[in-house]
């Protein structure tokens, strides 16, 4: 059982594989479906890509200033429907923000977790690859924060390259970190199938690398299909402390579900060989 709010019970955990694309409406009605699904079969963390609202690039290698995905404020009807429809249930889900910053609009790469009480925890992504930077602009921080499946963190797919990112996750205390990703397989050496392909075995690796070293439950969720120049690679899964994979899905859309104590798969995989208590971070440059 996990401990939370000093009730112990058990974890449905699950990480989905899905296409969001463009269409804000289309995309809100089918987050809907999916998170009213999640709440009838009793799921408790429900963590849906990064895009679910308003879709993602189409293009890495050379965007252009007016294809960045429709924009949402923080406080956007589009997230409160998605509040409304959670009740009991928490879900992670990623668009993109829209913010004014020195009396000009900003845009970033979000991320917001929620449930019908309201939002609990935000996130902007920090580390951007290829030509990301050129129309989005880079969030600053790392938060951890107290959610009803217990402490959570949250990145945005290019985020769990860095070690740095999951690492300040969990010495704020995360037990669970949710990964949204948009990730598409590679736009410079393209693989004839999917799980060939270099991104493919690289957002796996990450997954489990990430999680055993910090000894914390990760749930990567993943786009999948096709939006301009990307193919999204799917693999959404959950992976335990130890760098297992606990449940994955293919290249097309599913739920990655487990059924997990997470209080007491982190203490265990803690018990003998703790890293973050063992670190010897004077000895670091």
């Amino acid at each position: 059982m996990t401990t939370i709010g000093g009730v112990s019970r058990p974890l449905r955990i699950a990480a989905a594989a899905a296409h969001f694309g463009r269409d804000l409406d289309r995309g809100l009605e089918k987050a809907l479906g999916i998170v009213a699904a999640a709440r009838r079969g009793g799921i408790d963390l429900l963590v849906l890509p990064h895009g679910t609202l308003g879709g993602y690039l189409s293009d890495l290698e050379d965007p252009r200033s007016d294809e960045v995905p429709p924009a949402l404020s923080a406080d956007a009807p589009q997230i409160a429907a998605v509040a409304a429809a959670a009740g009991p249930v928490t879900v992670c889900l990623g668009y993109t923000e829209v913010d004014v910053l020195h009396g000009y609009p900003c845009y970033f790469s979000a991320a917001v977790c929620l449930t019908g009480d309201g939002v609990l925890g935000r996130h902007r992504k920090v580390h951007q690859p290829a030509g990301e930077a050129k129309v989005f602009s880079a969030g600053d921080g790392f938060t951890a924060f107290d959610t009803p499946v217990g402490r959570l963190g949250m990145l945005i797919d290019y985020d769990k390259t860095f070690p740095e990112a999951g690492r300040s996750l969990a010495l704020a205390g995360a037990r669970t970190i949710a990964c949204l990703s948009a990730w598409p397989a590679s736009v410079t050496d393209r693989a004839s199938r999917l799980l060939a392909d270099r991104q493919s075995r690289l957002f796996d690796l990450y997954d489990s690398a990430r999680a055993a070293e910090n000894q914390v439950v990760w749930v990567s969720s993943n786009q999948t299909g096709i939006q301009g120049n990307l193919r999204f690679l799917g693999q959404a899964k959950v992976v335990g402390p130890g760098g297992d994979v606990l449940a994955r899905t293919g290249s097309k859309g599913a739920l990655a579900e487990v059924r997990l104590d997470v209080e007491h798969e982190v203490t265990r995989a803690r018990r003998t060989l703790h890293h973050l208590a063992e670190r010897r971070s004077d000895t670091y440059r």
